[in-house]
């Protein structure tokens, strides 16, 4: 290949007992296996193994400063990996499993490879919800560090042939189990000086971190990387994307929402839960597409529109 990773047969099984077992048999081999959770599929690979990290980071094209999240089975298995205080245990409590990834400090003995966190002293959890990945555990019996299973910087997959579109000869297997159900990444967030600070906005709100905390929630100050998901530029789709759009031009691939009808919408009734599952696959659709830029209609910042606004802020830099 052109990057020089050598290109293998990419197979492609539905979820199952069989393709369970050969899913933990590759990672125990030390190889990315793609699957979805109930965000988007994921890249998994045992996170104690530093050399199956490192073949995550090489089909994705990742950058090295960029952490990555860990999945585990359940909180128990998070406070091996992390030191959870109060309020994170908290949150761990109300959102998992689910589309919460919680930043905390690394235990002492945390087995976990620093390559999988970019050798910062924290490390992101999540309790997945999806059958999947929580299959995928068990088969394994490993913490499993999975980005979104996309060519870095490309459009995050809900679909397996989306993850077919940009890592098709460079991972073995993905794990097929239709679409997935939330269509964004985790809500990321970590305690600090007493306040809950949102990294990456997600299905989980700020009105719903704050409800369960009790505490202030704010977006995080500053530009320095500390968790998944923060490059300015992300989920491009390898062309010009215009937002806000009340309309159209003719070199124009559409996205619409609400009244604002495209070539694909995200929900003609306004439904910003419909939105955020069908949003990578509209960006997908407008990248195959023959026209050569795309545009998207304007969404609402409240709520589940903040973290949609974030995915197409980025795709549009």
């Amino acid at each position: 290949m052109a990057d020089g990773q050598t290109r293998m047969n990419t197979d492609i099984r539905r979820f199952g007992a069989e393709a369970m077992a050969r899913a933990g048999g590759l990672i125990g081999e030390g190889q990315p296996v793609a699957v979805p959770t109930e965000t988007v599929y994921g890249l998994a690979a045992d996170a104690r193994n530093p050399q199956a990290v490192a073949r995550i980071y090489a089909a994705k094209g990742r950058p090295d400063f960029n952490p990555l999240i860990v999945h585990v089975p359940d909180l128990a298995a998070a406070e091996k990996l992390g030191v959870f205080g109060a309020v994170e245990r908290v949150l761990a409590e109300a959102f998992w499993p689910g589309p919460l990834t919680l930043v905390v400090p690394r235990t002492e003995d945390c087995p976990v490879a620093s390559i999988a966190t970019a050798g910062l002293d924290t490390i992101a959890l999540r309790v997945p919800g999806h059958r999947a990945m929580q299959a995928l555990l068990t088969e394994t019996g490993a913490p499993l560090a999975a980005p979104s299973a996309n060519a870095s910087g490309r459009v995050s997959p809900t679909k397996a042939e989306h993850v077919l579109a940009s890592l098709d000869g460079r991972i073995a297997l993905v794990i097929d189990d239709g679409p997935t159900t939330a269509g964004v990444e985790s809500t990321i967030a970590r305690v600090k000086d007493g306040a809950v600070e949102i990294l990456r906005p997600g299905p989980v709100t700020t009105d719903m971190l704050a409800e369960s905390s009790g505490l202030a929630v704010a977006g995080i100050k500053g530009s320095e990387i500390v968790a998944p998901g923060m490059l300015a530029s992300h989920y491009a789709p390898g062309k010009p994307v215009r937002l806000g759009a009340v309309d159209f031009a003719d070199d124009e691939y559409g996205i619409g929402f609400g009244a604002v009808a495209g070539d694909y919408d995200l929900s003609a009734a306004g439904d910003l839960t419909e939105a955020a599952a069908r949003l990578f696959d509209a960006l997908h659709a407008g990248a195959a597409s023959a026209k050569a830029k795309i545009a998207v209609a304007a969404i609402p910042v409240e709520g589940l529109g903040a973290a949609i606004n974030d995915r197409l802020a980025r795709a549009a830099v």
